[in-house]
Protein backbone atom coordinates (compact mmCIF):
# COMPACT_ATOMS: atom_id res chain seq x y z
CA UNK A 1 0.00 0.00 0.00
CA UNK A 2 2.93 2.35 0.49
CA UNK A 3 4.02 1.71 -3.10
CA UNK A 4 0.91 3.27 -4.65
CA UNK A 5 -1.27 6.28 -3.97
CA UNK A 6 -4.39 5.40 -1.96
CA UNK A 7 -7.65 7.22 -1.24
CA UNK A 8 -7.94 7.56 2.55
CA UNK A 9 -11.31 8.58 3.99
CA UNK A 10 -11.29 9.66 7.64
CA UNK A 11 -14.04 9.79 10.23
CA UNK A 12 -13.84 12.82 12.53
CA UNK A 13 -15.38 12.39 16.01
CA UNK A 14 -13.37 10.00 18.20
CA UNK A 15 -11.08 9.23 15.28
CA UNK A 16 -9.35 12.60 14.84
CA UNK A 17 -10.43 14.26 18.10
CA UNK A 18 -12.12 13.42 21.39
CA UNK A 19 -15.88 13.75 21.28
CA UNK A 20 -17.98 11.24 23.18
CA UNK A 21 -16.26 11.88 26.51
CA UNK A 22 -18.03 15.25 26.62
CA UNK A 23 -21.40 13.64 25.97
CA UNK A 24 -20.68 11.19 28.79
CA UNK A 25 -19.89 14.06 31.17
CA UNK A 26 -23.12 15.79 30.18
CA UNK A 27 -25.00 12.57 30.90
CA UNK A 28 -23.38 12.35 34.34
CA UNK A 29 -24.57 15.91 35.08
CA UNK A 30 -28.04 14.94 33.89
CA UNK A 31 -28.21 11.90 36.17
CA UNK A 32 -27.15 14.01 39.12
CA UNK A 33 -29.81 16.63 38.35
CA UNK A 34 -32.51 14.00 37.77
CA UNK A 35 -31.70 12.44 41.16
CA UNK A 36 -34.02 9.52 40.60
CA UNK A 37 -34.93 7.69 43.80
CA UNK A 38 -34.64 4.15 42.43
CA UNK A 39 -33.05 4.09 38.96
CA UNK A 40 -29.30 3.64 38.67
CA UNK A 41 -27.25 5.58 36.14
CA UNK A 42 -27.18 2.47 33.95
CA UNK A 43 -30.97 2.23 34.04
CA UNK A 44 -31.33 5.90 33.11
CA UNK A 45 -28.81 5.35 30.32
CA UNK A 46 -30.91 2.49 28.96
CA UNK A 47 -33.94 4.78 28.73
CA UNK A 48 -31.90 7.48 27.01
CA UNK A 49 -30.45 4.95 24.56
CA UNK A 50 -33.97 3.91 23.62
CA UNK A 51 -34.96 7.54 23.03
CA UNK A 52 -31.86 8.31 21.00
CA UNK A 53 -32.28 5.24 18.85
CA UNK A 54 -35.91 6.15 18.12
CA UNK A 55 -35.12 9.79 17.32
CA UNK A 56 -31.88 9.41 15.36
CA UNK A 57 -33.52 9.31 11.95
CA UNK A 58 -35.75 12.36 12.52
CA UNK A 59 -33.45 14.48 14.68
CA UNK A 60 -30.01 13.45 13.49
CA UNK A 61 -26.89 13.68 15.63
CA UNK A 62 -24.96 16.30 17.54
CA UNK A 63 -25.18 18.21 20.79
CA UNK A 64 -28.55 19.89 20.14
CA UNK A 65 -30.19 16.59 19.23
CA UNK A 66 -28.62 15.11 22.35
CA UNK A 67 -30.11 17.94 24.40
CA UNK A 68 -33.58 17.32 23.00
CA UNK A 69 -33.23 13.64 23.84
CA UNK A 70 -32.15 14.50 27.38
CA UNK A 71 -35.25 16.67 27.79
CA UNK A 72 -37.49 13.85 26.58
CA UNK A 73 -35.75 11.50 29.01
CA UNK A 74 -36.29 14.01 31.83
CA UNK A 75 -39.99 14.33 31.03
CA UNK A 76 -40.30 10.56 31.13
CA UNK A 77 -38.38 9.95 34.35
CA UNK A 78 -38.70 13.06 36.54
CA UNK A 79 -40.29 12.40 39.91
CA UNK A 80 -41.13 16.06 40.55
CA UNK A 81 -43.11 18.78 38.84
CA UNK A 82 -41.40 19.76 35.60
CA UNK A 83 -40.71 23.48 35.31
CA UNK A 84 -39.45 25.43 32.29
CA UNK A 85 -36.27 26.16 34.20
CA UNK A 86 -35.68 22.46 34.67
CA UNK A 87 -35.83 21.82 30.92
CA UNK A 88 -33.50 24.75 30.26
CA UNK A 89 -31.07 23.31 32.78
CA UNK A 90 -31.19 19.91 31.10
CA UNK A 91 -30.57 21.49 27.68
CA UNK A 92 -27.59 23.37 29.07
CA UNK A 93 -25.81 20.09 29.79
CA UNK A 94 -25.77 19.49 26.04
CA UNK A 95 -25.04 23.01 24.81
CA UNK A 96 -21.96 23.15 27.04
CA UNK A 97 -20.47 20.36 24.92
CA UNK A 98 -19.65 22.87 22.19
CA UNK A 99 -17.71 24.94 24.71
CA UNK A 100 -15.46 22.01 25.64
CA UNK A 101 -11.85 22.11 24.42
CA UNK A 102 -11.19 20.30 21.17
CA UNK A 103 -8.50 17.73 21.93
CA UNK A 104 -6.85 15.85 19.08
CA UNK A 105 -6.29 12.12 19.41
CA UNK A 106 -2.64 11.35 20.11
CA UNK A 107 -0.53 11.26 16.96
CA UNK A 108 -3.20 12.62 14.60
CA UNK A 109 -1.46 15.75 13.35
CA UNK A 110 1.94 14.12 12.97
CA UNK A 111 0.43 11.18 11.09
CA UNK A 112 -1.59 13.38 8.75
CA UNK A 113 1.58 15.36 8.05
CA UNK A 114 3.06 12.17 6.59
CA UNK A 115 -0.01 10.70 4.90
CA UNK A 116 -0.94 13.84 2.98
CA UNK A 117 2.39 13.66 1.14
CA UNK A 118 1.66 10.16 -0.20
CA UNK A 119 -2.12 9.82 -0.51
CA UNK A 120 -5.41 11.59 -1.23
CA UNK A 121 -7.22 12.43 2.02
CA UNK A 122 -10.98 12.95 2.49
CA UNK A 123 -12.88 13.85 5.68
CA UNK A 124 -16.27 12.13 5.91
CA UNK A 125 -18.37 12.75 9.01
CA UNK A 126 -22.01 12.70 10.04
CA UNK A 127 -24.04 15.12 12.12
CA UNK A 128 -25.27 18.70 11.93
CA UNK A 129 -23.26 20.51 9.23
CA UNK A 130 -22.80 23.70 11.25
CA UNK A 131 -21.61 21.85 14.34
CA UNK A 132 -19.25 19.56 12.46
CA UNK A 133 -17.83 22.46 10.43
CA UNK A 134 -17.29 24.37 13.68
CA UNK A 135 -15.26 21.48 15.09
CA UNK A 136 -13.27 21.02 11.88
CA UNK A 137 -12.35 24.70 11.91
CA UNK A 138 -11.36 24.57 15.58
CA UNK A 139 -9.22 21.51 14.97
CA UNK A 140 -7.09 23.16 12.31
CA UNK A 141 -7.06 19.87 10.39
CA UNK A 142 -9.09 20.97 7.41
CA UNK A 143 -5.95 21.83 5.43
CA UNK A 144 -5.06 18.13 5.17
CA UNK A 145 -8.18 17.12 3.27
CA UNK A 146 -8.81 17.62 -0.40
CA UNK A 147 -12.52 17.09 0.20
CA UNK A 148 -14.78 17.32 3.25
CA UNK A 149 -18.35 16.00 3.46
CA UNK A 150 -20.88 16.12 6.30
CA UNK A 151 -23.84 13.77 5.85
CA UNK A 152 -26.90 12.92 7.91
CA UNK A 153 -26.08 9.20 8.02
CA UNK A 154 -23.06 7.12 7.03
CA UNK A 155 -24.50 3.98 5.46
CA UNK A 156 -23.46 1.92 2.46
CA UNK A 157 -25.38 4.16 0.07
CA UNK A 158 -23.60 7.24 1.43
CA UNK A 159 -20.24 5.60 0.75
CA UNK A 160 -21.29 4.61 -2.76
CA UNK A 161 -22.33 8.19 -3.49
CA UNK A 162 -19.02 9.53 -2.19
CA UNK A 163 -17.06 7.10 -4.35
CA UNK A 164 -19.07 8.02 -7.43
CA UNK A 165 -18.94 11.77 -6.83
CA UNK A 166 -15.20 11.79 -6.19
CA UNK A 167 -14.29 9.21 -8.84
CA UNK A 168 -12.54 6.97 -6.32
CA UNK A 169 -11.19 3.52 -7.10
CA UNK A 170 -12.82 1.23 -4.48
CA UNK A 171 -9.85 -1.17 -4.52
CA UNK A 172 -7.57 1.69 -3.44
CA UNK A 173 -10.02 3.39 -1.08
CA UNK A 174 -9.91 2.96 2.71
CA UNK A 175 -12.38 4.17 5.33
CA UNK A 176 -10.64 4.87 8.63
CA UNK A 177 -12.63 5.20 11.84
CA UNK A 178 -13.62 4.01 15.29
CA UNK A 179 -17.26 3.06 14.70
CA UNK A 180 -18.16 -0.39 13.41
CA UNK A 181 -21.71 0.81 12.72
CA UNK A 182 -20.94 3.99 10.75
CA UNK A 183 -17.36 3.66 9.56
CA UNK A 184 -16.37 0.05 9.05
CA UNK A 185 -19.33 -2.18 8.20
CA UNK A 186 -21.07 0.13 5.70
CA UNK A 187 -17.78 0.94 3.94
CA UNK A 188 -17.05 -2.77 3.52
CA UNK A 189 -20.62 -3.33 2.34
CA UNK A 190 -20.07 -0.63 -0.29
CA UNK A 191 -17.02 -2.50 -1.59
CA UNK A 192 -14.32 -0.38 0.04
CA UNK A 193 -11.47 -1.32 2.35
CA UNK A 194 -11.54 -0.26 6.00
CA UNK A 195 -9.22 0.41 8.92
CA UNK A 196 -10.76 0.03 12.39
CA UNK A 197 -9.07 1.99 15.19
CA UNK A 198 -10.98 1.27 18.43
CA UNK A 199 -11.66 4.09 20.87
CA UNK A 200 -12.28 3.44 24.54
CA UNK A 201 -15.27 5.79 24.65
CA UNK A 202 -17.09 5.08 21.40
CA UNK A 203 -20.80 5.89 21.73
CA UNK A 204 -22.68 2.74 22.70
CA UNK A 205 -25.10 3.05 19.75
CA UNK A 206 -22.13 2.98 17.36
CA UNK A 207 -20.87 -0.31 18.74
CA UNK A 208 -21.63 -3.54 16.93
CA UNK A 209 -19.70 -6.53 15.70
CA UNK A 210 -17.37 -6.15 12.75
CA UNK A 211 -19.01 -7.72 9.70
CA UNK A 212 -16.58 -8.02 6.79
CA UNK A 213 -18.55 -8.07 3.55
CA UNK A 214 -17.65 -7.67 -0.10
CA UNK A 215 -14.19 -7.79 -1.65
CA UNK A 216 -12.59 -5.16 0.57
CA UNK A 217 -9.87 -5.73 3.13
CA UNK A 218 -10.21 -5.00 6.85
CA UNK A 219 -7.31 -3.89 9.03
CA UNK A 220 -7.43 -3.35 12.80
CA UNK A 221 -4.87 -0.97 14.27
CA UNK A 222 -4.24 -0.10 17.89
CA UNK A 223 -3.34 3.57 17.41
CA UNK A 224 -3.92 6.29 14.85
CA UNK A 225 -0.17 6.75 14.51
CA UNK A 226 0.10 3.17 13.20
CA UNK A 227 -1.40 4.38 9.92
CA UNK A 228 1.94 5.85 8.87
CA UNK A 229 3.49 2.38 9.06
CA UNK A 230 0.77 0.85 6.85
CA UNK A 231 0.25 3.58 4.26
Amino acid sequence: MRNGRQFLIFDADDTLWENNIYFERAFEDFVEFLAHSTLSAAAVRAVLDEIELANARSQGYGSLSFGRNLRECYRRLAEREILDGDLDRVMSFATRILEAPLVLIEGVRETLDELVLRHDLTLFTKGQPEEQTFKINRSGLGVYFGHTAVVAEKNADAYRRLVEERGLDPARTWMIGNSPKSDINPALEAGLNAVYIPHAHTWVLEKTGLRPAGPGRLLVLERFADLSEVF
